[in-house]
């Protein structure tokens, strides 16, 4: 399980302090949408990942026959104890802003529940390229060592599709499908 494009970008425009449906948040969610997304695993060997599931009650949901359901319980699950790293790349402008504000924003930002907070800095730093921005996090180890996924090329490029990039945070919530590339441990990035 690794984070949701939708997830890193909630954190962004929380960062960024663009409140749900506002101006600043369609604004915001375009440019940051257009930006290539690679999140990688990263093994925590002190501890052992836990999952934590909550429910959430989500109302006025439609039902398969177009009907309105008044409440409809859904179940989440978050981990405790993980680690991952998320290498955003595009536009140096759109970068630079978002660098600025996730290292000190308007709101307070995590992945999941309120109670789930980063356990260190969320920020690591701004670089020229992805071979770079790798270097400083991996250090010599390869990619490949890691569980990685990355937005795909093209439909024939990805493993997967997930319907998780957001146009707009606002009720109702409303998503476009992300196609992606999985690549587990050991597998080599092609």
């Amino acid at each position: 399980m690794l984070p949701t494009k939708s997830g890193i970008l909630g954190l962004c425009c929380a960062a960024l302090g663009a409140d749900r449906g506002s101006e600043r948040e369609q604004h915001w969610l375009p440019q940051l949408n257009v930006l290539s997304c690679l999140v990688i695993a990263i093994p925590r060997n002190a501890w052992t990942v836990r999952r934590m599931e909550d429910f959430h009650t989500v109302q006025n949901t439609r039902t398969a026959d177009g009907k309105i359901k008044e409440t409809h319980i859904t179940h989440r699950t978050y981990l405790n104890d993980a680690g991952f790293a998320v290498l955003l790349g595009g536009d140096s402008a759109t970068l630079n802003e978002l660098a600025m504000a996730i290292q000190d924003p308007v709101w307070g930002i995590w992945l999941g529940r309120k109670a789930c907070i980063p356990s260190g800095p969320v920020f690591h730093s701004l670089h020229d390229s992805e071979a770079a921005a790798l270097t400083a996090i991996l250090g010599d180890q390869p990619l490949s060592a890691f569980t990685r996924q990355r937005d795909a090329a093209s439909f024939a490029d990805g493993t997967d599709t997930f319907q998780d990039s957001p146009s707009t945070f606002a009720a109702p919530r409303q998503f476009t499908p992300r196609r992606v590339r999985l690549r587990r441990e050991g597998e080599p990035e092609d």
